[in-house]
């Protein structure tokens, strides 16, 4: 499913530490780490623009160029400023195309639903994600189109009913809702089901510089 891996140039870093971090950041770098396959870590900065850009379009897979020699690598993890919108540091494990992954892979629900036709309908979204296992040639570079448009007022869809593509293999349990049609009265009757709505991001958790320097010189396979 997924295109050929973007390359990205990286050049290896010798210096760590958060002020060295945020110079790196200052000057349009993004630091990152390379690690697994019982190799060493590698500590690496990459142009901040052009792997925001690759990352915008979905991109689980690079191919980081590090001195000449290209390695396939998935975004493991993604660090944050303590507000929680500037990508500080980036995790990279080394894969294998046909190694096995479980990814969190991204829904995209289309048509209108026939069950938005009664009065007091609406369409929530529980999750916008699933936990699947699937090649890592095959991880999906954009989110997987989920019919909606049978769905009728009151009915739920779940994790099991979405058809996923065969080179998939959901980790979910089967019964798990991912949306549904619910009634406004019952919306109004469960205030705190907003927060099933949240989709979840992966490795997306607010970190500090410090965070993101000691998981330069800690990570290991």
């Amino acid at each position: 499913m997924s295109k050929q891996a973007p390359v990205i140039e990286a050049t290896k870093r010798d210096r760590l530490g958060t002020r060295y971090a945020r110079r790196l950041r200052t000057a349009g770098r993004l630091p990152a780490v390379i690690y697994g396959h019982k190799k060493d870590p590698v500590a690496i900065d990459m142009d901040l623009k052009q792997t925001l850009l690759v990352l915008h379009h979905g991109s689980r897979l690079l191919s980081v160029s590090v001195e000449g020699k290209a390695e396939t690598c998935m975004v493991k993890d993604l660090q944050f400023d303590y507000l929680g919108t500037n990508v500080i540091h980036m995790d990279l494990a080394r894969v294998d195309l046909t190694e096995r992954v479980t990814v969190q892979a991204r829904l995209n629900f289309i048509g209108t639903p026939a069950g938005l036709k009664v009065p007091g309908a609406i369409f929530r979204t529980i999750s916008e994600t699933v936990e699947v296992t699937c090649t890592a040639a095959d991880i999906p570079s954009e989110a997987i189109p989920i019919d909606i448009s049978h769905l009728e007022a009151g009915a739920f869809l779940t994790a099991g009913e979405l058809g996923l593509p065969p080179e998939l293999t959901l980790e979910e349990e089967a019964d798990t809702p991912v949306c549904r049609i619910a009634m406004v009265s019952e919306e109004e009757e469960e205030p705190d089901e907003a927060a099933e709505g949240e989709p979840e991001v992966i490795g997306e958790a607010e970190a500090s510089d410090e965070a993101a320097a000691d998981g330069e010189e800690s990570k290991d396979e």
